[in-house]
């Protein structure tokens, strides 16, 4: 029986140019339903432009994207949004001075009644958030409390089951980890793990190997601006999988000259 199955999002050699400078060059990458997907490279690897070219922050200059099988052509984060693909930056984007549930349902507020008296509906707000963060293992003392009391994981676990609560069915990660103690990273991999088995498709960029083992699935290396490689979990060990992302040869003979500790 042949399989009709089709990849959530599958990107067919997108190249972006800024001028005379390639940023992107016949990148192909995909990811499926229930799949980490992990995007790796080094700083000026192109990790930025792929993701906001997959986010429809950027239009390609060559190459397909397609969503669910059909080709498509992304003209904006709204049209991303649109299509499914929820993308979790860095900064957040969260108001560290409003409420959990505030920041949760920002610009989507629930509201009750009718006409020219509807209101924010605070009780079912405040039901849903305790009950979005449970399901990501996080356990709040009260939704109402300032985000900004909130860890660094804990607020990068609350953006995520946003994305998820809000229909995302891609969701796309930069750098989630980059910033965080030993503990926070935990919860943030935990999460991610918990997503991907909710049935979501999870591109996580990162440059950090041993958090990318961790949850991946599929691992692909991407090096200014090409991809040099994706292989499956097993198929690689950590060790490998830093070789090709840090140049391999470069990088044993860095390590023999500083002794091992690279």
């Amino acid at each position: 029986m042949t399989n009709t199955q089709h990849p959530l999002v599958e990107m067919r050699g997108i190249e972006k140019h800024f001028g005379n400078v390639i940023a992107l060059s016949g990148v192909s990458f995909s990811v499926n339903a229930g799949e980490c997907h992990c995007l790796l490279g080094d700083n000026g690897a192109g990790k930025s432009t792929f993701i906001k070219t997959m986010s429809g922050v950027h239009a390609p200059s060559r190459g397909t994207m397609l969503v669910n099988g059909s080709e498509v052509v992304l003209r904006s984060p709204r049209e991303a949004m649109n299509a499914g693909i929820a993308t979790v930056f860095q900064d957040l984007a969260m108001i560290p001075l409003m409420s959990v549930t505030r920041n949760f349902f920002m610009g989507r507020e629930p509201t009750k009644g009718w006409g020219p008296f509807k209101c924010f509906d605070v009780k079912r707000a405040n039901e849903v958030t305790m009950a979005e963060m449970q399901r990501m293992g996080i356990r709040l003392r009260e939704p109402d409390q300032a985000v900004g009391t909130l860890s660094g994981g804990e607020r990068q676990c609350v953006a995520i089951a946003r994305a998820v609560y809000f229909g995302a069915k891609v969701l796309i990660l930069d750098e989630p980890t980059s910033a965080l103690g030993v503990r926070q990273t935990a919860n943030v991999l935990a999460t991610i793990d918990r997503v991907r088995k909710l049935g979501v498709g999870v591109i996580f960029i990162t440059h950090n190997v041993r958090h990318a083992m961790a949850v991946g699935n599929r691992f692909t290396v991407l090096n200014r601006g090409t991809t040099l490689g994706t292989a499956a979990r097993g198929d690689l060990t950590a060790e490998q999988l830093q070789d090709l992302m840090a140049g391999g040869q470069e990088l044993a003979t860095l390590e023999g000259s500083l002794g091992g500790t690279v």
